[in-house]
């Protein structure tokens, strides 16, 4: 794996996170602000958009470009796999991960194709995956896939929760905490993750799926909006300074 070309495109955190965990491990491992700069000898490209269709939609038409042998790995949080690999001219090669910020404390990561991956490239990303240390496991293609899917409609509910008066926040993440053994509160945790990566997978549910029960909390939209997306805007749930919650 260490002779294999990465490249890793995006500004998230989750971009950034993977690069220095390919570089802590020994990969040979660049990061791209876009796609534009991507040498044609890569091997392995990470796209890591998560919302907004059209600037993803973009992206992957541009990694087109790239030689047939370069696989490319992309964040399927908000959209499945297959609506991604669609808007490129070489579906064999584009599989989907779900994960959320941050990656280093988890375990495994989830994988999946649409119905013409090609096996030597769901292996070339499991391999990746391998290399840093993870466990990874092949799931049903949709967005955000299991982890994610599952806790942003655990998310949605508690947000729902504080906008209708049940509690405030801090008592809904001390509940869930103390009640679940969850490493953090569901508000807490949204704020951790990004509170728009939160509403991408619940839209991408909504969009392909079609039921109400992935309806985005009112809230949760209009925090998106006004840009509190929890720790990297220093406001979400909770306000944030450097030193503290």
């Amino acid at each position: 794996m260490a002779k294999i070309s990465l490249a890793i495109v995006g500004n998230s955190r989750v971009a950034n996170e993977l690069h220095e965990l390919s570089r802590a491990h020994g990969l040979e491992a660049a990061l791209y602000s876009g796609p534009d700069k991507i040498p044609t000898s890569t091997s392995l490209v990470i796209e890591t958009r998560a919302g907004d269709e059209e600037e993803k939609k973009q992206i992957l038409k541009r990694l087109d470009s790239l030689p047939d042998s370069s696989v490319i790995l992309t964040s399927c949080l908000g959209f499945s796999t297959s609506r991604i690999a669609s808007w490129t001219s070489g579906p064999e090669r584009v599989i989907g991960f779900a994960t959320f910020y941050p990656i280093a404390g988890k375990r495994v990561i989830e994988l999946s194709g649409n119905l013409r991956t090609e096996e030597a490239s769901l292996r070339q990303a499991e391999t990746f995956f391998h290399a840093l240390g993870k466990e990874t496991v092949r799931v049903k293609d949709g967005p955000g896939l299991v982890f994610p899917r599952i806790l942003s409609l655990i998310i949605n509910e508690a947000v729902r929760s504080l906008d209708e008066g049940v509690a405030e926040a801090q008592e809904i993440d001390l509940a869930m905490r103390l009640g679940t053994n969850y490493p953090l509160g569901p508000l807490r945790w949204a704020d951790q993750i990004g509170l728009d990566e939160v509403l991408a997978v619940l839209e991408g549910l909504q969009r392909e799926l079609g039921y109400d029960r992935y309806q985005p909390a009112s809230l949760l939209r209009k925090m998106v909006l006004a840009g509190w997306l929890g720790e990297t805007s220093a406001r979400g749930f909770y306000s944030y300074t450097e030193s503290k919650v």
